[in-house]
Protein backbone atom coordinates (compact mmCIF):
# COMPACT_ATOMS: atom_id res chain seq x y z
CA UNK A 1 0.00 0.00 0.00
CA UNK A 2 2.95 2.87 0.73
CA UNK A 3 3.93 2.41 -2.95
CA UNK A 4 0.96 2.85 -3.99
CA UNK A 5 0.17 6.45 -5.48
CA UNK A 6 -1.48 9.29 -3.57
CA UNK A 7 -2.21 11.55 -6.22
CA UNK A 8 1.37 11.94 -8.17
CA UNK A 9 3.47 10.62 -5.56
CA UNK A 10 3.82 7.09 -3.71
CA UNK A 11 2.24 7.07 -0.49
CA UNK A 12 5.34 6.64 1.14
CA UNK A 13 7.22 9.62 -0.06
CA UNK A 14 4.79 11.70 2.34
CA UNK A 15 5.61 10.29 5.88
CA UNK A 16 9.32 10.65 4.70
CA UNK A 17 8.85 14.35 4.28
CA UNK A 18 7.49 14.41 7.64
CA UNK A 19 10.64 12.78 8.80
CA UNK A 20 12.40 15.06 6.54
CA UNK A 21 11.00 18.22 8.34
CA UNK A 22 11.70 17.03 11.49
CA UNK A 23 15.56 17.61 10.31
CA UNK A 24 15.84 13.36 10.71
CA UNK A 25 18.06 12.10 7.79
CA UNK A 26 18.72 8.62 9.10
CA UNK A 27 16.20 6.39 8.43
CA UNK A 28 15.00 2.68 8.54
CA UNK A 29 12.21 1.29 6.88
CA UNK A 30 10.78 -1.88 8.36
CA UNK A 31 9.62 -3.67 5.59
CA UNK A 32 7.53 -7.35 4.60
CA UNK A 33 10.01 -9.71 3.24
CA UNK A 34 8.16 -9.96 -0.14
CA UNK A 35 8.41 -6.29 -0.65
CA UNK A 36 12.27 -5.61 0.25
CA UNK A 37 13.08 -5.43 -3.52
CA UNK A 38 10.23 -3.07 -4.57
CA UNK A 39 10.99 -0.56 -2.18
CA UNK A 40 15.05 -0.67 -2.43
CA UNK A 41 14.09 0.03 -6.52
CA UNK A 42 12.02 2.81 -5.54
CA UNK A 43 14.01 4.57 -2.71
CA UNK A 44 17.35 2.79 -3.34
CA UNK A 45 19.76 4.05 -0.31
CA UNK A 46 18.16 7.76 0.06
CA UNK A 47 21.35 9.12 -1.05
CA UNK A 48 19.34 11.43 -3.76
CA UNK A 49 16.52 12.47 -1.31
CA UNK A 50 19.92 13.60 1.13
CA UNK A 51 18.65 11.30 4.12
CA UNK A 52 20.25 7.87 4.81
CA UNK A 53 17.88 4.98 4.39
CA UNK A 54 18.24 1.18 5.86
CA UNK A 55 15.52 -1.94 5.30
CA UNK A 56 14.89 -4.13 8.29
CA UNK A 57 12.61 -6.96 7.54
CA UNK A 58 9.64 -7.80 9.72
CA UNK A 59 8.88 -11.53 8.98
CA UNK A 60 5.81 -11.52 10.88
CA UNK A 61 3.18 -8.39 11.78
CA UNK A 62 3.99 -8.39 16.01
CA UNK A 63 3.02 -4.74 16.47
CA UNK A 64 4.43 -1.55 16.30
CA UNK A 65 6.54 -1.24 19.34
CA UNK A 66 8.57 -4.23 17.74
CA UNK A 67 9.90 -2.00 15.20
CA UNK A 68 12.23 -0.85 18.33
CA UNK A 69 13.35 -4.17 19.01
CA UNK A 70 14.34 -4.97 15.27
CA UNK A 71 15.98 -1.00 14.85
CA UNK A 72 18.09 -1.48 17.99
CA UNK A 73 21.65 -1.37 16.36
CA UNK A 74 20.00 1.12 14.11
CA UNK A 75 19.17 3.74 16.96
CA UNK A 76 22.35 2.67 19.11
CA UNK A 77 22.38 5.27 22.20
CA UNK A 78 20.01 8.01 19.72
CA UNK A 79 16.67 9.43 20.54
CA UNK A 80 13.86 8.22 18.15
CA UNK A 81 11.19 9.03 15.62
CA UNK A 82 8.57 6.71 14.71
CA UNK A 83 6.23 7.39 11.64
CA UNK A 84 3.47 4.92 10.17
CA UNK A 85 4.00 4.51 6.87
CA UNK A 86 0.37 5.03 5.86
CA UNK A 87 0.04 8.28 7.35
CA UNK A 88 -0.24 10.99 6.19
CA UNK A 89 0.02 15.13 7.93
CA UNK A 90 -0.16 18.69 6.20
CA UNK A 91 -0.48 21.78 8.29
CA UNK A 92 1.16 24.90 8.05
CA UNK A 93 3.05 25.26 11.75
CA UNK A 94 3.60 21.47 11.69
CA UNK A 95 8.00 22.22 10.88
CA UNK A 96 7.98 23.91 13.88
CA UNK A 97 5.87 21.24 16.06
CA UNK A 98 8.42 18.51 14.77
CA UNK A 99 11.23 20.68 15.47
CA UNK A 100 10.22 20.99 18.94
CA UNK A 101 9.75 17.64 19.46
CA UNK A 102 12.69 16.30 17.81
CA UNK A 103 13.97 18.35 20.65
CA UNK A 104 12.45 16.90 23.29
CA UNK A 105 15.45 14.50 25.08
CA UNK A 106 13.32 12.97 28.10
CA UNK A 107 10.24 10.65 27.87
CA UNK A 108 7.96 10.16 24.59
CA UNK A 109 5.99 12.71 22.58
CA UNK A 110 2.89 12.26 20.48
CA UNK A 111 0.48 14.07 18.27
CA UNK A 112 -3.35 14.67 18.70
CA UNK A 113 -6.26 15.47 16.55
CA UNK A 114 -9.90 15.78 16.91
CA UNK A 115 -11.93 13.38 15.29
CA UNK A 116 -15.25 12.13 14.88
CA UNK A 117 -15.16 8.70 15.49
CA UNK A 118 -12.65 7.78 18.27
CA UNK A 119 -14.15 4.73 18.54
CA UNK A 120 -12.01 3.89 15.68
CA UNK A 121 -9.11 5.13 17.15
CA UNK A 122 -6.48 4.84 19.91
CA UNK A 123 -7.76 7.62 22.03
CA UNK A 124 -5.77 10.07 24.86
CA UNK A 125 -8.15 11.81 27.57
CA UNK A 126 -6.41 14.88 28.69
CA UNK A 127 -6.87 16.53 32.54
CA UNK A 128 -5.28 19.62 33.47
CA UNK A 129 -3.30 19.77 30.32
CA UNK A 130 -1.98 16.62 30.79
CA UNK A 131 -2.78 13.03 29.22
CA UNK A 132 -4.45 11.16 31.70
CA UNK A 133 -5.70 8.43 30.05
CA UNK A 134 -5.26 6.00 27.00
CA UNK A 135 -7.85 3.57 25.26
CA UNK A 136 -7.59 1.68 22.30
CA UNK A 137 -10.81 2.05 20.71
CA UNK A 138 -13.23 3.38 23.04
CA UNK A 139 -16.73 1.57 22.94
CA UNK A 140 -17.67 4.08 25.42
CA UNK A 141 -16.81 8.23 24.44
CA UNK A 142 -13.89 9.25 26.23
CA UNK A 143 -12.17 11.40 24.34
CA UNK A 144 -12.10 13.11 20.76
CA UNK A 145 -8.33 13.22 20.54
CA UNK A 146 -6.80 10.72 18.40
CA UNK A 147 -3.46 9.62 18.57
CA UNK A 148 -1.98 9.68 15.38
CA UNK A 149 0.48 7.73 13.51
CA UNK A 150 3.98 10.14 14.48
CA UNK A 151 5.77 9.40 17.40
CA UNK A 152 8.95 10.33 19.68
CA UNK A 153 10.98 8.51 22.16
CA UNK A 154 13.97 8.90 23.98
CA UNK A 155 16.12 5.96 23.93
CA UNK A 156 14.65 3.75 26.83
CA UNK A 157 11.65 2.99 24.20
CA UNK A 158 14.08 0.03 23.23
CA UNK A 159 14.24 -1.45 26.91
CA UNK A 160 10.46 -0.75 27.53
CA UNK A 161 9.49 -2.25 23.99
CA UNK A 162 11.28 -5.86 25.11
CA UNK A 163 9.56 -6.00 28.52
CA UNK A 164 6.14 -5.73 26.61
CA UNK A 165 3.85 -8.66 26.41
CA UNK A 166 1.90 -9.35 23.45
CA UNK A 167 -2.14 -8.80 24.09
CA UNK A 168 -4.75 -11.26 22.87
CA UNK A 169 -4.11 -10.69 19.20
CA UNK A 170 -0.81 -11.48 19.46
CA UNK A 171 1.02 -8.39 19.02
CA UNK A 172 2.93 -5.85 21.04
CA UNK A 173 0.61 -2.81 21.51
CA UNK A 174 1.79 0.62 21.38
CA UNK A 175 -0.79 1.87 23.41
CA UNK A 176 1.17 -0.33 26.14
CA UNK A 177 4.39 1.31 25.16
CA UNK A 178 2.87 5.17 25.65
CA UNK A 179 1.07 3.68 28.94
CA UNK A 180 4.56 2.67 30.52
CA UNK A 181 5.75 6.29 29.57
CA UNK A 182 2.61 8.06 30.84
CA UNK A 183 2.79 6.57 34.27
CA UNK A 184 6.20 7.27 34.96
CA UNK A 185 4.89 10.83 33.69
CA UNK A 186 7.33 11.15 30.66
CA UNK A 187 4.60 11.32 28.02
CA UNK A 188 3.71 14.59 26.82
CA UNK A 189 1.49 15.99 23.51
CA UNK A 190 1.37 18.43 20.80
CA UNK A 191 -1.85 18.48 18.68
CA UNK A 192 -2.43 19.23 15.13
CA UNK A 193 -5.36 21.94 15.32
CA UNK A 194 -7.22 23.70 12.76
CA UNK A 195 -5.92 24.22 9.23
CA UNK A 196 -3.91 21.45 9.89
CA UNK A 197 -5.05 17.18 8.89
CA UNK A 198 -3.87 13.95 9.69
CA UNK A 199 -5.69 11.05 7.40
CA UNK A 200 -4.93 7.50 7.74
CA UNK A 201 -4.58 5.76 4.84
CA UNK A 202 -5.88 2.56 6.49
CA UNK A 203 -8.98 1.90 3.99
CA UNK A 204 -9.52 1.86 0.34
CA UNK A 205 -11.77 4.18 0.94
CA UNK A 206 -9.59 6.39 3.25
CA UNK A 207 -7.05 5.94 0.64
CA UNK A 208 -9.00 8.11 -1.97
CA UNK A 209 -10.01 10.68 0.36
CA UNK A 210 -6.65 11.50 1.31
CA UNK A 211 -5.72 10.99 -2.59
CA UNK A 212 -8.38 13.63 -3.32
CA UNK A 213 -7.24 15.84 -0.43
CA UNK A 214 -3.77 16.21 -1.92
CA UNK A 215 -5.10 16.63 -5.64
CA UNK A 216 -6.84 20.00 -3.39
CA UNK A 217 -3.63 21.35 -1.96
CA UNK A 218 -1.42 21.02 -4.84
CA UNK A 219 -3.44 22.56 -7.62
Amino acid sequence: KQLLPIYDKPLIFYPLSILMLANIRDILIIVNPGQLENFKNLLGDGKRYGIKIKYKIQNKPKGLPEAFILGKNFIKRDNVALILGDNFFYGQSLTSKLEKSLTHRNGARIFLKKVNNPENYGIAKIKKNQIDKIVEKPKKFVSEYAITGLYFFDNNVIKYSKKLKPSKRGELEIVDLLNIYRKNNKLSADYIGRGGAWLDTGSISDFYKTSDFVSVIEN
